[in-house]
């Protein structure tokens, strides 16, 4: 039996018009990455990657916060090399589950993020903001160098601004976090639903196929040399335009009219 009964009121699921939001729900504890909810958030994410329906993932947080990281009093309460093992190997596979999903992911960021809450932000896709959120790597303040969140801040900002925010553990503003590129866009909160959603119906209205297979081919080439990653990119665009709803569209383009509705993914 596992230690930790399947709770998914942890994470709260809702659909429409093909957008899944996942809530994270522990809001009277700024959202932190517990086991169980870890656990709960890698089940919604193994249903979405076999939904075909959903084209795009949305991740917000309950109540004020987005995530302010891991639970420090479950990790304090079993700190063994074995307990952190397993903590940091669920935290990681869900990271890069998202990663794997075919679907784009947004960060809909309702508040602060802090350490493994800033690690999802750069795990994510893509992130908008409101204009008060924060961000940080802020486990250094407490003699806990983020590491695991260290990943993906550090193939989302440049080296100096990336080892500033590991290195300093400050909190930094959305406009910043903007312009360093941690983010996407910060609008203000009453316009976050909006902005979010126009950027998920964008996505939704292209073709599921060629976004999953452009998905896929952009986080495997970034990993390559130049040649290798143009040879992978080669195959891709090749193997895009064998699909009949892609040659369906340019026709419809060439000859000047609307484009049919895009099937769902494969």
């Amino acid at each position: 039996m596992s230690a930790h009964p399947p709770n998914d009121d942890l994470v709260l699921r809702s659909d429409a018009d093909g957008i899944a939001t996942l809530t994270l729900n522990r809001p009277n504890n700024f959202n932190t990455l517990s086991t169980p909810l870890m656990q709960a958030l890698q089940r919604h994410i193994q249903a979405l990657k076999d939904d075909t329906s959903v084209r795009v993932v949305i991740i917000t947080g309950a109540g004020k916060a987005f995530c302010a990281g891991h639970d420090l009093a479950e990790m304090q309460a079993d700190p063994s090399e074995k307990a952190m093992r397993a903590l940091f190997a669920l935290c990681t596979e869900n990271m890069m589950a998202l990663t794997h999903l075919p679907q784009p992911v947004i960060a809909k960021v309702n508040g602060v993020a802090a350490a493994a809450g800033c690690q999802l932000v750069a795990q994510c896709d893509l992130a908008i903001s409101t204009t008060d959120a924060k961000f940080g790597t802020s486990g250094i303040n407490v003699g806990l160098y983020c590491s695991t969140p260290s990943v993906p801040v550090t193939r989302n900002l440049s080296r100096k601004h990336a080892m500033e925010l590991l290195m300093t553990g400050d909190l930094i503003s959305s406009d910043k976090a903007v312009t360093w590129g941690l983010i996407n866009d910060a609008v203000p909160a009453d316009q976050l639903d909006a902005a979010v959603d126009a950027m998920a119906q964008k996505i939704r209205s292209k073709s599921p196929n060629a976004i999953a297979l452009g998905k896929d081919l952009f986080y495997k080439q970034l990993e390559e040399g130049m040649a290798a990653a143009y040879d992978r990119a080669g195959d891709a665009i090749t193997c895009n335009m064998q699909a009949k709803e892609t040659q369906a569209a340019i026709d419809a383009f060439l000859e000047k009219r609307p484009t049919d509705d895009w099937p769902d993914r494969n």
